[in-house]
């Protein structure tokens, strides 16, 4: 009979394939959804998207929670509200309904991608955890890529409803969430963590770095796109062809920037990083031909999949009792950029696109002289090579 390791690892690959199983399927489907079901309009679709990031905001509440709820429970549950919200999805085209199961999908989503990130950095060595979170990273590619494979064939051959293609997704979702919480053990924490908000002035760096990782990430996941489609008029087909070349790269690369970063540390790694997505936003601002857009595309989330560093920085830094606290404050941080900055760029986009992708180019640029205050081994008392 089949059975599988009932070990912390397993559990934290298994909440990796289940996460992208329900979001892409979600994220692959809404404008379409929304426009041909939902009778969206430009209007509706930016509130959408607002509504979207607030749970990601309010990432930092999710240490409030624990006062009442184990981290690992409380994954699984995340896990299975991000699959509830999908599923229903389907079965509310208005307006209002499509805000309310959005909501409840992002609640699930944005807490299980915090609790994934804090329970990583708790249950992996600082040793293994570059090459684990690697391996994470490729695994939740490949379930995202098979996930858009399945959709694009049913899709294409038998024409589903979009209920039952939420449906689907979601409720497969919730059935991983069930499995994971009747098949493994609950296991004790390593560290007790704190119940309340940690704010620690030698983690500033930290902070700054997710802060601007958050921005230049934002850019690129609501302008990059949207370049293609507008300027050289990119269909929609090819977008799904994109994506899934994307997804099959990344697991293809991850592993190997996991070893990278093992190998060479986190401020070289990030500094090569940072080099080359200053020069894929620069050549975004004036890219004229369609094959190098499609390039950059690729190569720019190429280069992302380093960025897990800065979370192996931190657990290098951190008091094993502020994984957790820390974990949500830091998701806040990184989705202050996703609130404010859409609508702000959005605007500077309609006089000159490639005034934005210039503020991409300086936001990696200060990423890459801040991330040099990372020292060659960081650790707790010995942070960065700048004191504040």
């Amino acid at each position: 009979m089949f059975s599988i390791p009932k070990n912390r690892k397993t559990l934290l690959f298994i909440l990796a394939i289940g996460s992208p199983i329900a979001f892409s399927v979600w994220q692959a489907l809404l404008n379409n959804f929304a426009v041909e079901v939902a009778n969206f309009g430009g209007k509706e679709i930016g509130m959408l998207q607002s509504l979207r990031e607030v749970p990601g905001f309010l990432a930092f509440t999710v240490v409030f929670l624990l006062l009442i709820i184990r981290q690992q429970n409380f994954a699984i549950l995340s896990l299975i509200i991000l699959g509830i919200g999908t599923a229903l999805t389907g079965f509310f085209p208005s307006i209002i309904g499509l805000y309310i199961t959005t909501v409840t999908m992002s609640i699930g989503f944005h807490y299980l991608e915090t609790l994934r990130s804090s329970l990583s950095l708790q249950w992996l060595s600082k040793d293994e955890a570059p090459r684990v979170l690697g391996k994470l990273l490729s695994v939740h590619s490949v379930s995202t890529l098979v996930a858009l494979s399945i959709l694009y064939v049913v899709v294409f051959m038998f024409e589903p409803s979009y209920t039952w293609l939420y449906a689907l997704a979601g409720v497969f979702t919730v059935i991983i969430g069930i499995f994971c919480h009747f098949s493994f053990p609950v296991f004790s924490e390593k560290v007790e963590q704190r119940k309340d908000l940690v704010f620690r002035k030698r983690y500033w760096l930290y902070y700054a770095l997710t802060f601007l990782s958050g921005a230049r990430r934002q850019i690129f996941m609501v302008f990059a796109g949207f370049l293609l489609v507008q300027k050289f008029g990119f269909p929609l087909d090819k977008m799904v062809l994109l994506l899934l070349v994307n997804s099959g790269i990344t697991a293809w690369v991850a592993p190997k920037m996991g070893i990278l970063i093992e190998k060479i540390g986190e401020r070289k790694a990030l500094t090569l990083e940072y080099i080359a997505l200053i020069i894929i936003f620069l050549s975004y601002a004036v890219v004229d031909n369609v094959n190098i857009a499609f390039l950059l595309y690729i190569l720019d989330n190429i280069f992302y999949s380093i960025s897990f560093a800065i979370k192996t920085y931190f657990q290098k830094i951190a008091d094993p009792a502020d994984i957790a606290s820390t974990s949500g404050i830091s998701f806040t941080i990184n989705h202050i950029a996703a609130v404010l900055l859409p609508a702000l760029l959005g605007l500077i986009w309609m006089e000159n696109y490639g005034a934005v992708f210039l503020i991409g180019a300086c936001i990696a640029g200060l990423s890459l002289i801040l991330v040099r205050a990372i020292p060659d081994n960081p650790e707790a008392g010995k942070e960065t090579y700048w004191q504040v």
